[in-house]
């Protein structure tokens, strides 16, 4: 038997859902937004036979699962009502707007028995999932140190919605644009992080000339109290380090998203650099190794195939893949708290100016 989904949330991200449980051999068969005329084109663009406006409705329903696709704050209350109804459940980044609100998600998956897993879709990527296979084969050895960025020029998507609106984002890019931290986490084998240390920027947050090519349209009569950028570095347990760059709008040449790292035996590094205007039509990827050979330094580049979609289609599969037990889950919960655990500590130390223990 297919595994039957409904999708809550009738957004620009729906479609990348849907085509990967499809993908995987899964069956939507719903969509629920409170939105109701958004739901029905959704559903009927999509063909998916079912509508609903209220998210209750559909849990009752004889769905397997679930994927949430709505503003962060209703991630973890949405996640914990499916998972109570005994829906797996596959929930767009970030996690929460809070670790502690991912620590009630994880004791709501405990009860129900479900899974609970998040849309890290760079971890699907074709670069990555080579990269994690050198890294799993020994190549790279223990990856010392990292350094994760997604910068932006001009990328704030949008005033006044509920991107810019803390309250319901819970913050501008550090928490949108966490994918890299968490790749980057990834890599170094999911180490326990053991102290932060950051600072936020609010610098052109409300001017329109760093305004994004998409996001939502503006709200004049809207909050915008969110960082636009913020730089720092994670100590873990182990002795391993990153330093993270994270920014909507800050003096860069162009948008980089990028992990680089340095192993014992080799360093790395995944990189995706996007045209003018953040276009990715026009966006450069690479993949390389560094190693030493001979007592010569050699660059290796890891040929891949093109993913334009930077692995959303790829990571909803795999959550229907590890529902049924044809692929181990590319990501779990408890990874999901860790890096929560580093957002609200970035936060803090902004706050503070001084590190914060974890």
């Amino acid at each position: 038997m297919a595994i039957k989904v409904g999708v809550i949330g009738a957004g620009g991200m729906a479609s990348y859902h849907i085509d990967g449980f499809r993908q995987a051999g899964g069956e939507v068969v719903a969509m629920a937004d409170v939105n109701e005329a958004a739901a029905k084109a959704s559903a009927e663009a999509n063909n998916i036979p079912n509508v609903f406006g209220d998210v209750a409705e559909m849990l009752a329903s004889d769905i397997d699962a679930v994927s949430i696709i709505v503003p962060n704050k209703f991630h973890a209350p949405l996640a914990i009502q499916a998972l109570e109804a005994g829906k797996h459940v596959f929930c767009e980044k970030p996690p929460a707007i809070s670790a502690e609100e991912v620590g009630e998600m994880i004791a709501a998956r405990d009860a129900s028995g479900k899974y609970l897993m998040f849309n890290f879709n760079n971890r699907a990527r074709p670069e990555s999932r080579e990269m994690m296979k050198l890294i799993n084969d020994g190549v790279v050895g223990r990856i010392n140190s990292a350094q994760a960025k997604w910068c932006r020029r001009t990328g704030i998507p949008g005033f006044g919605g509920w991107f810019t609106t803390k309250a319901l984002s819970g913050g501008g890019p550090v928490i949108d644009l966490l994918h890299m931290l968490d790749l980057a986490m990834y890599f170094m084998g999911n180490p326990t992080p053991s102290y932060v240390m950051g600072g936020t920027f609010d610098d052109h947050i409300t001017n329109k000339g760093f305004k994004g090519p998409w996001g939502i349209p503006d709200r004049e009569d809207g909050v915008t109290d969110v960082e636009s950028a913020a730089h720092g570095f994670v100590m873990f347990e182990t002795g391993q380090t990153l330093s993270f760059q994270m920014s909507w709008a800050e003096m860069v040449k162009r948008e980089e998203v990028s992990v680089v790292f340095q192993g014992v035996k080799a360093g790395g590094k995944v990189e995706r650099l996007f045209g003018s205007d953040g276009d990715d039509a026009t966006a450069i990827d690479t993949c390389e190794l560094y190693v030493q050979e001979d007592g010569k330094s050699v660059d290796k580049s890891i040929e891949v195939e093109e993913c334009e979609d930077m692995g959303r289609i790829n990571s909803a599969a795999n959550f229907i893949e590890a529902i049924e037990g044809t692929a181990e889950p590319l990501n779990n919960a408890e990874q999901g708290l860790a890096l929560m655990q580093i957002i609200d500590a970035v936060y803090r130390a902004a706050e503070t100016g001084k590190p914060v223990a974890i």
